[in-house]
């Protein structure tokens, strides 16, 4: 009995990118009067860098946000702005101009703490976000990134039961609208001029089980999933395919539902001086005993990071095999191919986002004509990456079919 041979078939993830990358692609004084057109550009500014999608950065007002933007280490851009409600005839330009563009919408990224301790400005950023969620079922869009938060007045265990209070609302609405609530897994070490290094709960493995058995218990466990980003897993001493590993082997391959792109390079010698938990004194965010009332000195908090990691655009960082092995960069190759063989994706490889989220220092130029080749490089490299892990699983599925076998090991997980 004679068996047709399987055929070669790859699938390839979608490429996009986060607007916060360029925050002036649309003038303030333009935006602010014409709240859409920032949206606008960028769909026609992600064509041309070739981005199958955007994800849209979505944030307060300046002039309503609690936090001054001298204080922020990263770019936040209200690429989305909900001053006025967005309403029927504001979705059908952005769907308009989507279509025009030839480019989709992957989720909406609000990353602000949503466990705020002061219950005024944490109801202000839930009330934004349920905007945010109306937005998102307007634009036929069926997911939302965000953070999770921290309440800097209880402990870690305290905020898992905050989580259940004050959360676990917010996932409610999201399923009553249809929709999933992807957490990113930053720590925030800098949120905060505390000493508080974990100020979004939901920054590793282990919390993101223990927050989805909460979920579950509440009847929203499919509305909770991660938007993994790898730059936060090699700041905290990990790797990808050992978290991969883990999840798939306690039973929670299906938790990731998307990706940022982006990578974190380790200086070797911020870790000699401090170690992986940063820069803990003499950092300038404190005047006279207390926090600086100074935004600028603020931002000092992020010492706790930046003195022994640099953020890292994908493509544009020393291929490193040494510095992959001791997880002090992403081995991007890696990286996709973890995420095949360990996870599973509800809605097939082909539908899963790579959003390229730009935050290295250096490159974070406002001017877009200097900026659009470095974005359309990333993009192209990540895309490259992407199709050589694709095509790589696809040949070794068809090769074996025929009963030969793969060789090599690969990397592995949990290998010191």
């Amino acid at each position: 009995m004679s068996t047709s041979a399987k055929q070669f078939e790859p699938n390839f993830m979608k490429l996009g990118v986060l607007t916060a990358a360029l925050q002036e692609l649309t003038p303030r004084a333009v935006r602010d009067e014409d709240p859409d057109r920032a949206i606008e550009d960028w769909l026609v500014f992600a064509r041309d860098i070739g981005a199958d999608n955007i994800q849209i950065s979505a944030a307060l007002h300046p002039s309503e946000s609690d936090v001054p933007p001298e204080a922020m280490l990263d770019p936040v851009a209200n690429t989305l702005d909900l001053r006025k409600p967005f309403d029927a005839a504001r979705a059908k330009r952005v769907l308009a101009a989507a279509k025009q563009a030839k480019v989709g919408i992957s989720d909406f990224a609000y990353f602000d703490n949503l466990l705020h301790h002061d219950a005024d400005l944490r109801k202000k950023k839930h009330d934004f976000m349920l905007r945010i969620f109306d937005t998102a079922v307007l634009l036929g869009v069926d997911a939302v990134c965000g953070f999770v938060g921290r309440n800097q007045t209880l402990s870690m265990d305290q905020n898992l039961e905050q989580f259940a209070q004050d959360f676990i609302p917010l996932l409610k609405a999201a399923k009553s609208r249809g929709l999933t609530y992807r957490v990113e897994q930053c720590p925030m070490p800098g949120w905060t001029t505390g000493d508080n290094w974990h100020n979004n709960i939901a920054y590793t493995p282990g919390a993101w089980i223990a927050l989805h058995k909460i979920c579950e218990k509440h009847g929203v466990g499919d509305q909770l999933r991660i938007h993994y980003d790898p730059s936060h897993a090699i700041l905290m001493g990990q790797d990808t395919r050992s978290l991969f590993q883990y999840l798939k082997e306690e039973g929670y391959a299906f938790l990731i539902g998307g990706f940022h792109v982006k990578g974190q390079v380790i200086d070797a010698k911020g870790v000699s001086a401090w170690g992986y938990g940063g820069q803990t004194m003499g950092r300038g965010d404190w005047i006279g005993g207390k926090p600086s009332p100074n935004p600028a000195d603020q931002s000092k908090a992020w010492l706790k990071q930046v003195a022994f990691s640099e953020h890292e655009l994908p493509g544009t960082a020393k291929h490193d095999p040494l510095a992959y092995l001791q997880n002090r960069t992403v081995d991007w190759l890696d990286h996709q191919l973890a995420a095949r063989e360990c996870l599973k994706f509800k809605q097939g490889v082909s539908n899963v986002d790579l959003v390229v989220e730009h935050e290295y220092p250096d490159a974070r130029i406002q001017d877009p004509k200097k900026l659009a080749p470095v974005l359309k490089g990333s993009i192209a490299f990540t895309r490259a990456i992407d199709e050589a892990a694709a095509n790589m699983i696809a040949l070794q599925k068809v090769i074996e079919s025929q009963g030969i076998k793969v060789q090599g090991v690969g990397r592995e997980a949990y290998r010191s």
